[in-house]
């Protein structure tokens, strides 16, 4: 569902997004689910997901849509 969303709108969707914005560019999961996973991202494998700029946190989309897929980001790179 996710990756039907980035095709038909790839123009329009960063590559990453901050953790914070996530909900302006898909509206599953939500931000408080993915502070969540966040928290737990040792346990996850989210922590693949993310990438660090300063003390911000964003979301790599394509490591996100292989999260989902796999369980783990680990074939996705931003």
């Amino acid at each position: 569902m996710t990756n039907l969303a980035i095709t038909e709108n790839k123009n329009l969707i960063p590559e990453l997004i901050p953790v914070s914005k996530w909900n302006e560019y898909f509206p599953y999961p939500s931000v408080a689910s993915i502070r969540q996973y966040i928290f737990y991202k040792r346990r996850n494998g989210f922590d693949k997901v993310l990438r660090w700029m300063g003390k911000r946190q964003y979301i790599c989309v394509a490591a996100f849509n292989e999260w989902v897929e796999n369980g783990t980001g680990e074939k996705a790179a931003c």
